[in-house]
């Protein structure tokens, strides 16, 4: 295989990832990393780096469209982020005293019942709930568009959804993992915010993180540019074409593509387990 073939087939892996990673909320690295380790033997390293790449070129992509369609809470997003941010600094420190053969068991079991969780019916605006004190003094409720017009959600349980970002952080600090799954689950699940608006304000937020993780990465000498650009090149129209099919989806599909993925990722995580990679 020469270069050229090379760099058209991870073009064509990359844009898949995009799309899907857009659709989903979970960022292309959950395809571009298996995919650069198993098909192209690439070295797990520079996978993770050109990984990190395509989750910034993916949040780029779409989170642009998201914005201007109305469906990203940004104030949510930026808030939520400081508990990714302090969680993923978190797993980094305790790395090499914790069994990552065990944490991968237990997180593959995780997304396993997500997958379920996801597919269980719940009312996308029951705005007779009331919102948390502490969202409500922070202004985070907001509107997002439907079919049915503009319509306004509440968010809940912030306290719970903070922590269940911190450990989102934690898992991808020891990991080396994008944590969009449990974002988007503990936004959809616990805050009650509905499923577009969860997945595309994940979709802003793994961007964030990503670009910190990049940057050790890129200093460490784990970004080559000649595996990365394809990468970007396929991720971007990937993640672009994704955010506008998402705007006309609807909410149920998205919920059986994001299943979906949920489930090839915790088989993938359970498959290198028990080969001794990751």
């Amino acid at each position: 295989m020469n270069i050229l073939e090379f760099s058209l087939l991870v073009w064509i892996g990359s844009f898949t990832a995009g799309f899907l990673g857009a659709l989903t909320g979970l960022g292309g690295g959950v395809v571009i990393v298996p995919l650069l380790t198993s098909v192209f033997g690439v070295d797990i390293r520079y996978a993770i780096g050109a990984s990190l790449v395509s989750v910034i070129a993916t949040s780029s992509g779409a989170a642009s469209a998201y914005i201007k369609e109305g469906y990203t809470n940004l104030r949510l997003g930026m808030f939520l982020e400081v508990a990714t941010t302090i969680g993923a600094l978190i797993g980094a420190a305790i790395a090499t005293l914790v069994s990552i053969k065990a944490l991968t068991l237990v997180l593959a079991i995780v997304l396993l019942y997500s997958a379920y969780l996801t597919q269980q019916p719940r009312l996308e605006y029951a705005n007779d709930e009331p919102s948390d004190p502490l969202a409500t003094r922070l202004e985070l409720n907001s509107t997002c568009p439907t079919s049915d017009g503009v319509m306004a959600y509440q968010v809940r349980s912030l306290p719970l959804g903070f922590s269940l970002m911190t450990l989102a952080g934690i898992l991808s600090g020891l990991l080396g993992i994008g944590s969009g799954g449990l974002k988007v689950l503990a936004m959809d699940r616990i805050m009650g915010l509905p499923f577009k608006v969860s997945t595309t304000t994940s979709n802003f937020m793994i961007g964030v993180t990503a670009a910190v993780s990049a940057g050790v990465y890129l200093a460490r000498g784990y970004i080559d540019p000649g595996l990365s650009m394809p990468v970007m090149l396929g991720i971007f129209p990937g993640a672009w074409l994704g955010a506008k099919v998402l705007v006309k989806a609807k909410t149920q599909i998205l919920r059986i593509i994001f299943s979906l993925v949920l489930i090839a990722m915790a088989i993938k995580m359970v498959y290198n387990n028990l080969i001794g990679g990751f």
